[in-house]
């Protein structure tokens, strides 16, 4: 994977020599574990950036917008369509630029989205074309993911790959909670003064609500973040120089069935994960809204998140003691039968029948975020280390699809009809898993 010269050449400004983190001789921990938090850091203000269209897209009639159910859905999908098309160009980006440079300019792009939304959230003229542009260009921040982690990848040893790779993601995840939490209170007040932007009229005639409220500051608050990230990212991180230096030579991943089965799994887990996520504020908004004494959306949306985010960084270290292969059984079996509860709840007759279809969604989170965990440690066992990179970029990108194909599938049939097939997409995973990588004497015990 690394050059064979001498250890990690500490005059050098970005590029590594001698890194093999295999070999504790020729690893340094220090440089491994800062590169670890200044990257998880940079993947939350991804995360932040990609899920900021599921926040708002639940309020904007009441700005003033005047959008159908399906063109909300259609809205808060586009971020997953980009972000997994972006993600199969970021997927062969490592390599070429190292992390150093990969890391600094990717976060620096994440200003386009957070100040574009600004501006539109204050026009309830903005067309709709437009609101669909600025949804796609926040899919820079689910992009970046297919990059920053298996650039990540090259600074640990497979035994410390299922704790990294799990801190990584479930930490960047916790940006879409951290999002939709932040949003509706940050709204509330004229933070950065009337010089960003006067107040909008907010009107809910469901719960009788006349207000002003600063929905910029949604966008506006994130960039002084973004700002500090660029600049650890460029002072901070090196760069670890791979065999493979070029897309061509990063093609053989293909011909590998396991990219393909692994493909399956981590759709399975963080595309069931980040569909759900970005859809979750809409679809409490579509069932329960009106009834008197509705769920605010907003003020539930965050927890399913939260909730996978916290279960996919404490799945990492279970995954590294008793096998991803294992744990990724477990949690696709916990898909399926969640998302089984979740059927049964998905026609209320009043707010009250709020409880169970928030719980059935929150164990539905919570077994993504375990798979999410166990696939990331599957995924350096099953491959050499210089094709484990591009599959995890790989698989990545497709996954990141999944807020895109959850909301046109919501669009264009019943939730039950939806969450029965979750159902019997998982159970059909589970079988994949059990027979390839779970049962004794699996091809890939992983």
């Amino acid at each position: 994977m690394a050059s064979n010269t001498a250890p990690h050449a500490k005059n050098s400004k970005e590029w590594l020599t001698g890194w093999d983190p295999n070999n504790e001789a020729s690893w340094d921990s220090k440089i491994a574990w800062r590169t670890l938090w200044v990257t998880t850091y940079a993947l939350t203000l991804g995360f932040i950036s990609w899920f900021l269209v599921s926040a708002l897209a639940p309020k904007l009639n009441s700005l003033g917008f005047d959008l159908s159910k399906k063109e909300l859905y259609w809205l808060a999908a586009m971020p997953g369509l980009a972000g997994g098309g972006l993600r199969l160009v970021w997927m062969f980006l490592p390599p070429i630029f190292g992390t150093r440079r990969l890391v600094t300019y990717s976060t620096a792009l994440l200003v386009l989205p957070l100040l574009g939304w600004s501006f539109a959230v204050r026009n309830p003229s903005t067309p709709y074309i437009g609101l669909l542009a600025l949804g796609f260009l926040a899919g820079l921040g689910g992009g970046v993911f297919s990059g920053f982690m298996p650039s990540t990848s090259y600074f640990f040893p497979k035994s410390k790959q299922g704790v990294a790779l799990g801190i990584q993601a479930g930490i960047g995840n916790f940006g879409v909670s951290i999002v939709q939490f932040v949003t509706p209170i940050i709204v509330g007040s004229a933070m950065f003064g009337a010089t960003l932007g006067a107040p909008q009229h907010f009107v809910d005639t469901t719960k009788g609500i006349d207000k002003f409220a600063w929905y910029q500051n949604a966008g506006l608050l994130w960039i002084p973040f973004v700002v500090v990230a660029v600049i650890l990212a460029g002072t901070l991180l090196k760069s670890v120089p791979v065999t493979s230096r070029g897309v061509k030579d990063q093609l053989d991943i293909f011909s590998n069935k396991h990219t393909w089965l692994m493909t399956l799994l981590y759709v399975m887990t963080f595309g069931t994960f980040s569909g759900l996520a970005a859809q979750f504020g809409l679809l409490i908004k579509n069932l329960f809204g009106e009834f008197a004494n509705a769920p605010d959306p907003v003020k539930y949306a965050f927890f399913g998140p939260l909730i996978g985010s916290a279960a996919r960084v404490l799945a990492g270290p279970i995954s590294d003691r008793f096998g991803g292969g294992r744990i990724t059984l477990f949690s696709g079996l916990g898909i399926a039968g969640s998302s089984l509860f979740t059927v049964f709840h998905l026609s209320p007759q009043s707010s009250a029948d709020f409880a169970p279809f928030f719980w059935g969604m929150m164990t539905v989170f919570f077994f993504t975020g375990v798979g999410n965990a166990s696939t990331f440690k599957q995924m350096p066992m099953i491959f050499q280390p210089r094709q484990a990179g591009g599959v995890i970029g790989w698989v990545s990108a497709i996954a990141a699809f999944g807020p895109f194909v959850f909301g046109v599938l919501l669009s264009l049939v019943a939730p039950k009809s939806f969450f029965l097939g979750v159902c019997i997409f998982a159970l059909f995973c589970s079988v994949v898993t059990w027979w390839y990588y779970a049962r004794p004497n699996a091809e890939k015990k992983s």
